[in-house]
């Protein structure tokens, strides 16, 4: 199979969809990888080390597009690039199309196959594919939320530990799956005193199990977000529906009621954001207030430490590469369920049953056109 990979043009975004080791895997499973000229540069990967390792390496971003049998990128098209979507091309990547519907119906009309990394799930639920970038982006939330929690950065002022006799700031994460806890392990391990709230007890009781320091959990309720919004001087989202929009849990009114100073670093911003003040920000223009809210809402976080997104990415998905290569995408999602879950769009079909529901359009279960 003849496989690019292409260098990312979001603002700031400095990863790469495969390292110099996982493209020679490819070579040497008997694939042509082309790579474009500095895709790697922005993690530490120069064009001789993609060329030693077996690449092509191009300068122009179009040929990559038009002569790929699968395009491999960190982030979703930009409009720019959607000229190059064409029929039967296969597109791997994170798609998040529920977020997106101009990209997802320049999807459907040029016939794209689409497989989303965040949406490819294992029998047990869990998303491997999604996994490392949410280790990533709840760790750095603490970072950036301690960042701009001081003064000179337009926050209260406030160390996010304390020290003795002066009270630590009060952290408070809504969700408690993989971004959630990675973010209340790093908070925490700071000495903030950290409030997470789930929907779902089991989860409150495994983090209560597994947790150490000052940690409250709660169940989640429309009042219990409210109230613990209300003395938050972080508030971290971290809420996710797979595939989906997430819900606006913090509104409006509840961020007014919130001290002024205090942070949100909205990490499911990429999937519409938990927070109703939310929308997409840069790494270039990374914050907004909203009624004296500092607002942090980059949607490609990760982006800002791309030597370590880089490898626990491509760890995840050089096996699955390998899979739609080696067997090409048919047989290769026949074969592997939790792939086959990670198609989202195919023969002009929406075939994630979410995207589907969002934006009104009729859904096609994939294995109904495999055959």
């Amino acid at each position: 199979m003849n496989i690019g990979i292409l260098k990312e043009i979001k603002d700031k975004e400095f990863r790469v969809s495969m390292t110099p080791a996982g493209v020679e895997m490819l070579v040497h499973h008997g694939h042509q990888v082309m790579v474009e000229k500095d895709a790697g540069a922005g993690s530490g990967f120069t064009d001789e080390d993609y060329a030693n390792s077996g690449a092509t390496v191009i300068a122009d971003a179009a040929a990559i597009w038009t002569k790929s049998e699968m395009v491999m990128k960190v982030k979703e098209p930009l409009e720019s690039e959607y000229k190059y979507l064409r029929p039967g091309l296969l597109l791997f990547t994170y798609l998040h199309l529920a977020a997106v519907e101009p990209l997802t119906k320049e999807m459907m009309a040029k016939g794209v196959t689409g497989v989303a990394y965040e949406t490819v799930e294992l029998p047990n639920h869990a998303l491997p594919l999604l996994i490392p970038m949410s280790e990533v982006a709840g760790r750095m939330s603490v970072q950036i939320a301690a960042f701009y929690l001081q003064r000179a950065n337009g926050g209260r002022g406030k160390l996010l530990g304390g020290v003795p006799g002066v009270r630590p700031a009060d952290v408070v994460i809504i969700g408690g799956g993989i971004v959630g806890t990675n973010a209340a392990k790093i908070a925490l391990g700071m000495g903030a005193h950290v409030t997470v709230i789930d929907v779902n007890t089991e989860r409150l009781r495994y983090l209560d199990d597994v947790l150490h320091g000052s940690l409250t959990t709660v169940s989640s309720t429309r009042r219990a977000i409210a109230d613990s919004v209300a003395y938050a001087d972080v508030v971290i989202g971290a809420v996710l529906i797979k595939g989906a929009r997430a819900p606006h849990l913090v509104t409006r009114e509840m961020v007014s009621a919130m001290k002024p100073g205090s942070v949100i670093v909205d990490v499911d911003v990429d999937q519409g954001g938990c927070v109703e003040t939310s929308h997409p920000t840069s790494h270039t223009h990374p914050t907004y207030f909203v009624d004296g809210v500092l607002h942090y809402a980059v949607a490609n976080m990760p982006g800002a430490v791309p030597r370590t997104s880089t490898y626990a990415l491509a760890n995840a998905t050089l096996p699955y590469a390998l899979q739609l290569a080696d067997k090409g995408f048919v047989k290769a999602v026949k074969d592997n369920p939790a792939l086959a879950k990670g198609v989202n769009t195919y023969k002009g079909e929406v075939t994630y049953p979410a995207v589907a529901e969002i934006f009104n359009l009729d859904y096609r279960p994939i294995e109904s056109l495999l055959d």
